[in-house]
């Protein structure tokens, strides 16, 4: 109840604050620009400086935040980098050095391309799928509210439930887990799925993929509906079927929104943690860069040195990506 009541609290005085914030700004800014008031060209002058400046007094504390959130800590992480294991000792380039030749940093490697490979495609291609299908029949939105659904759960929450489906127990035991417990029902053995190399990684990727088909389906389905009906409707006459259509008529004209998700679901891949940490915690070769940052920082000791060469990597990769997505997002909305 103390946890409800602090949340409260917190988002009471986050909105007085903001509403106090920004009527106090908007005022401080009239009086010293005053328009209403003033004739002719002084208050024509005033009127456009003041909405000039406005939008700064609302982006302000979100360029203060993310100054304060992410610039500095890309500027410590580079400055960490080059220092050991407590970030004080200057050791020049042998955290890079580390870096390169560690096996495991080169696991972590192979499975987040694993992860970029299969992630980003299946869910894009589910979430397309199930977009086209479910506008053709008549209980379609409650199949995409029901798909939609584990956007709604955090990826620990999400692992904790297909932890259950893996869940292994010696054969002649009564099964727990749902997957092994349809093998034994079909008269096979069951596994420990999430310790057999290769497949638990792509057993970790299922529930990503399962989380991220409901967002993928989301705007895609948007995207479909804004089709001009006149194209379908020509296809149609000229004799194309239902598999024509979608290829060559709907998905060229939404190649914008597909590329925008694709690389908004491989950002999040780059940066995926939760799952890994919470099934595997990077066993049985599941390791990713996230994880191998948080285990080197903030594990055994900690060394800043090399968790902040591996930051620098997710944020190497994640950022051209990011750039990217926003240039295809801007394309969009022209």
């Amino acid at each position: 109840m103390g946890h409800l009541v602090y949340a409260l609290v917190t988002v009471v005085i986050g909105l007085a604050g903001a509403a106090i914030y920004f009527y106090a700004s908007n005022l401080l800014l009239d009086r010293a620009l005053p328009y209403r008031d003033a004739e002719g060209a002084r208050a024509s002058r005033n009127l456009r400086r003041a909405n000039a400046i406005r939008p700064w007094l609302f982006m302000l504390p979100a360029i203060v935040i993310l100054s304060v959130y992410l610039v500095y800590p890309v500027l410590e992480s580079i400055w960490l980098s080059f220092h050991g294991k407590a970030g004080i000792d200057f050791v020049g380039l042998s955290n890079y050095h580390w870096m390169l030749v560690d096996p495991e940093f080169r696991e972590s490697i192979v499975n987040n391309l694993l992860w970029l490979l299969i992630v980003p495609a299946l869910s894009t291609f589910f979430g397309l799928v199930i977009a086209a299908l479910a506008d053709r029949i008549w209980w379609g939105n409650i199949a995409k509210s029901l798909i939609f659904m584990p956007m709604a759960i955090s990826f620990v929450g999400a692992s904790v439930i297909w932890k259950f489906i893996y869940d292994f127990r010696p054969a002649g035991s009564e099964q727990i887990g749902l997957l092994n417990a349809v093998v034994v029902f079909f008269g096979g053995n069951p596994h420990a799925w999430i310790t057999i190399p290769f497949w638990n990684s792509v057993f970790l990727m299922v529930i990503l993929v399962w989380i991220q088909t409901g967002f993928a389906m989301v705007i895609l389905s948007a995207a479909l509906r804004s089709i001009p009906d006149e194209t379908i409707e020509a296809a149609v006459i000229d004799g194309a079927n239902g598999l024509q259509i979608f290829f060559k008529i709907m998905v060229p004209q939404i190649w914008g929104t597909i590329a925008v998700v694709w690389t908004t679901i491989t950002i999040l891949v780059l940066k995926v943690f939760d799952i890994v940490l919470a099934m595997t915690n990077g066993q049985w070769d599941t390791q990713v860069l996230a994880n191998l940052m948080f285990e080197w920082m903030f594990r055994g000791g900690g060394d800043f040195g090399r968790g902040a060469v591996i930051a620098l990597v997710i944020m190497v990769l994640v950022v051209p990506i990011m750039i990217w997505n926003i240039h295809n997002a801007r394309q969009e909305l022209r």
